[in-house]
């Protein structure tokens, strides 16, 4: 029993066979038990049938998605991202299946008929009087951005107009995940939105109230294959870490069956090439020292997002039609950026896209000192719930409010490297890189290992020291701006004593991956730029931009960016940069 469990983790399951033939025509090995990490112990199966009849309701693991995403786009239009969410969505894709016969056939068309064509439009249209109610009021009071005094400080934007602003804002807060998500998205388009409207968008937060613990509870079983709560965690943290609009986080410790029991980083050090590369490695820059730990982050999506969301975006959708089909307005292109928009949104619903991003990120960095990625652990992992290392680190927004003293500039400049690495090399960048999402803790650097014998490789997590989580406690006390001179000393010790900064990136759900013409444009693009090539800078925006037909005066244009790129370039040496 204990083979066919794993075999209904890792495998695509006969008894949901729609995913099959979409990842056989990608060329997707079905996942087996050696695809997982050699320093993995698989947990013991849950008794009963309760455990198998969990197993078959499994389809896709997170290494499918891997496999998904390794496969060579071959210069064409497709991508990784754009893989791995055709097969999450035609995985849940309702439809009669065609092995199905008689009166159960007959049964599955009616129930597909009224869930389709009756209760899916009536629940839709629910939502949009739910969300009129919302958003009439708004509506109603735009007039009210012509009223009151300018403020210089603000763009000159009136006071009415600022308030309305906001306004708006706290109606997208109680309208739900997809419109907070749409406000956030809606942030960093300050060449569609006024700059005053994106900053007030940029504070959009969630104030969705936690599901309750029993649901939690209730999934993570789901995730473990039935196996009862208490045989999974040595501690579980009932609070969540945080609430979001989509899942909620918390903190865990695992059993010990259940965890890793040595670094995955380190799986092959004993081969001697690698570990004569890891020792040069360690002499040439600075490596951290990894302990490993048994804590883990779980999210958990709330119950009902997917049927909200989907709901939302159909209205979304619809209004973005309408909008369209009024004259002038075409060149704001709503419906392609709703569907840009609702693509990042259904990517955040499967969480085993994140864990197999996690994966990519990880193996791109796994020769970079740079930049950190928690491990996902791929086997615990469903459509509902991620369960990754937990990352013990302080968010950059402190370093941002407290200065980075000492560490400034090397903080800096890793955080360019990672990024610059993942934009020009890798073609697969974290899409919400906000100070949330980046965290920063400290290290001592390896030393050598001049055994070579296997026996001594790995140690007893236990007995060695955790000094990432002294060094962060000695810091916390610090944060939020309490003390910016005790901060600034206390970083300076941490030098003294020799550890170095290292950037942790987390919620990885979220990825951009240009395809094949669109990184050409922006290679080309990039290199005029970097070349200080203005003329030709101009004329590349124009030419591939999407509409080339619409640009007015194009050589005007690229004249124009020619003396813009000039007077940066004798900005830069006038300040000697």
């Amino acid at each position: 029993m204990g083979a066919a469990l794993i075999l209904g983790r890792t495998c695509l399951r006969q008894s949901l066979p729609r995913a099959r033939p979409f990842l056989q025509c990608h060329g997707i090995q079905v996942a087996t038990k050696q695809t997982y990490s050699r320093g993995w112990r698989h947990f013991r199966p849950p008794p009963g049938r309760e455990g198998l009849i969990l197993a078959a309701a499994v389809a896709l693991s997170p290494i499918a998605f891997v496999q998904l995403s390794e496969k060579d786009n071959g210069g064409t239009e497709h991508t990784a991202e754009g893989r791995m969410l055709a097969a999450s969505r035609d995985e849940i894709k309702k439809e009669v299946k065609d092995d199905v016969r008689g009166i159960r056939r007959i049964r599955d068309s009616i129930i597909f008929f009224l869930d389709v064509y009756l209760w899916e439009p009536l629940c839709t249209g629910t939502r949009f009087l739910h969300l009129a109610v919302i958003f009439v009021p708004v509506m109603m009071t735009v007039p009210i951005i012509w009223i009151g005094s300018r403020n210089k400080e603000r763009d000159n934007e009136r006071s009415g107009t600022l308030w309305w602003y906001w306004f708006l804002v706290k109606s997208m807060e109680r309208a739900g995940p997809a419109f907070i998500k749409l406000g956030q998205w809606a942030a960093s388009r300050t060449d569609i939105f006024p700059t005053q409207m994106c900053e007030v968008m940029s504070q959009l937060h969630s104030n969705a109230p936690a599901h309750s613990l029993h649901e939690t509870k209730k999934t993570i079983r789901r995730a473990f294959e039935g196996r009862p709560f208490q045989d999974i965690f040595d501690e579980f943290e009932e609070k969540p870490l945080g609430v979001g609009a989509i899942a909620q986080v918390y903190r865990a410790k695992l059993k010990p069956d259940l965890t890793a029991p040595i670094d995955p980083d380190e799986e092959d050090v004993h081969n001697l090439r690698k570990q004569v590369r890891k020792n040069v490695d360690t002499l040439m820059k600075s490596t951290p020292h990894r302990v490993p730990s048994s804590f883990v982050a779980i999210k958990v999506l709330h119950p009902g997002i997917e049927h909200m969301i989907r709901r939302d975006l159909r209205i979304m959708a619809f209004f973005a039609s309408v909008i369209n089909a009024l004259p002038t307005m075409e060149w704001l292109s709503l419906p392609d950026e709703v569907e840009q928009f609702g693509e990042m949104m259904r990517l955040q619903l499967d969480l085993r896209i994140e864990a197999a991003n996690l994966t990519i990120f990880r193996k791109n960095f796994k020769e970079r000192t740079t930049a950190w990625f928690p491990y996902p652990y791929t086997d615990f992992t469903t459509r509902q719930v991620l369960v990754e290392e937990y990352a013990q680190g302080i968010p950059l927004a402190d370093f941002m409010e407290n200065g980075g003293g000492i560490f400034q500039t090397e903080i800096a400049n890793e955080g360019l490297d990672a990024f610059l690495r993942m934009l020009l090399l890798d073609n697969f960048v974290h899409a919400d890189l906000h100070p949330g999402n980046i965290m920063v803790r400290f290290y001592q650097s390896a030393h050598p290992n001049l055994s070579f014998s296997k026996s001594h490789q790995h140690e007893d997590p236990q007995a060695q020291p955790d000094v990432t989580e002294q060094v962060l406690a000695r810091l916390r006390p610090y944060q939020k701006g309490k003390d910016k001179k005790a901060w600034e000393l206390e970083l300076a010790q941490i030098d003294k004593e020799g550890f170095r900064p290292q950037l942790i990136f987390i919620d990885t759900g979220l990825v951009t991956e240009l395809n094949a013409t669109n990184r050409r444009n922006f290679l080309d693009l990039f290199k005029a730029i970097a070349e200080f090539d203005g003329y030709k800078a101009g004329h590349l925006m124009c030419e591939r931009c999407r509409q080339p037909d619409a640009v007015i005066d194009e050589e005007i244009f690229a004249l124009k960016m020619h003396i813009l790129f000039l007077v940066s370039r004798a900005a830069r040496w006038h300040w000697g940069i």
